[in-house]
C-alpha cells in the first residue's frame, strides 16, 4: 500500500495551499483596490473640510466638498495654471521626477522634505457671489519621528488662519501626536501668518499669553514635544515663505484670485 503520508505529498499539499491562498489574496487586493482608492479620496476630502472648519456631521462628504474648487498652482510663478490637470495629479510621482520638482539645498530645507513639487493643488472656497472665502493649502514637514502631512486654511485676506489639520503622521501619541487634539487645533483659528512681509506664525514654548504683544502670531506649544513643535513651526515658515505659497497669497491679498 502506498504511503499517503510521505514527505513529498505533504510538501505538495502545502505548496498547493499556498498557491490557492496567494491567488485568493491577490484577487481580493485587485478587486478591492477601486474601493480603497475611493475611500482614500473621501478621507482626504474629509480632512480638507475639517481643516477649513467646514465639516458637517450627517452630511455626505461629496455633497459638502462640492463647495470646494480644486486648482493647480505653479510654485515658480505663484499663479494658478491649467498646464497640469487636476485629475490624475500625483504628488509622489511628481517628487520622483527631477523635471517636475526642485531639490532643496540644506539651508533652504527647513521643513526637511528634500524636494518641493513644481506644481501643487490648492483648494478654494467661494461665497454665493463668487468671492473668495477661504483657501486651503497642503503642507508637510518633518517632526520628531515622521513627516506630517496636513492642510492650513486661511481666510480671504490670505493672512488669518481659518483652521489647521494633519491627516498623516507618526508622532508619539500623547506628545507630538497631540497635533490631532481638537482643542489644540482650535487654538489656531484667528491667528495671523505674516507680520509685514515676514512669516511670524509659530508655536510658542508653553502657553501663549493672549494679552502679550505678538500673541496673534503664536500658538501654544505641544507639551513634552519640543522637536515636533519645532517641526511644525519650520513647516509653516517654509510653506508660507518664498519657496511655498507667499507669492500666491500676495495675489489673494491683492484680490486677484
Amino acid at each position: 500500500m502506498a504511503n499517503n503520508d510521505s514527505t513529498g505529498k505533504t510538501l505538495l499539499v502545502a505548496l498547493l495551499l499556498c498557491l490557492v491562498c496567494s491567488i485568493v489574496v491577490s484577487t481580493a487586493a485587485v478587486m478591492l483596490k477601486p474601493a480603497q482608492q475611493i475611500n482614500k479620496q473621501l478621507d482626504l476630502k474629509r480632512n480638507i473640510l475639517a481643516a477649513a472648519d467646514m465639516l458637517q456631521e450627517g452630511v455626505g462628504i461629496e455633497e459638502q466638498f462640492a463647495a470646494v474648487e480644486i486648482k493647480v498652482l505653479n510654485f515658480s510663478t505663484g499663479k494658478l495654471t491649467e498646464d497640469i490637470a487636476v485629475d490624475g495629479y500625483n504628488l509622489g510621482k511628481m517628487l520622483r521626477d527631477p523635471e517636475m520638482s526642485t531639490a532643496l539645498a540644506p539651508e533652504n530645507d527647513i521643513a526637511k522634505i528634500k524636494a518641493r513639487e513644481d506644481y501643487g493643488l490648492v483648494y478654494l472656497v467661494r461665497d454665493d457671489e463668487g468671492y473668495l472665502e477661504k483657501v486651503i493649502l497642503p503642507i508637510r514637514g518633518y517632526g520628531l519621528w515622521s513627516t506630517l502631512y496636513g492642510f492650513l486654511a486661511l481666510k480671504s485676506d490670505g493672512n488669518t488662519v481659518a483652521g489647521l489639520g494633519f491627516y498623516e503622521h507618526g508622532e508619539t501619541p500623547g506628545l507630538g501626536g497631540e497635533v490631532d487634539n481638537p482643542n489644540w487645533r482650535g487654538k489656531w483659528r484667528g491667528k495671523k501668518v505674516y507680520r509685514g512681509d515676514e512669516v511670524a506664525l509659530m508655536l510658542s514654548r508653553g502657553t501663549v499669553d493672549a494679552s502679550a504683544e505678538g500673541s496673534e502670531y503664536r500658538v501654544d506649544g505641544l507639551a513634552g514635544a519640543t522637536l515636533t513643535s519645532k517641526g511644525v513651526t519650520n513647516m509653516l515658515t517654509f510653506w508660507m515663505g518664498e519657496m511655498g505659497y507667499s507669492s500666491f497669497l500676495e495675489q489673494i491679498r491683492a484680490g486677484e484670485v
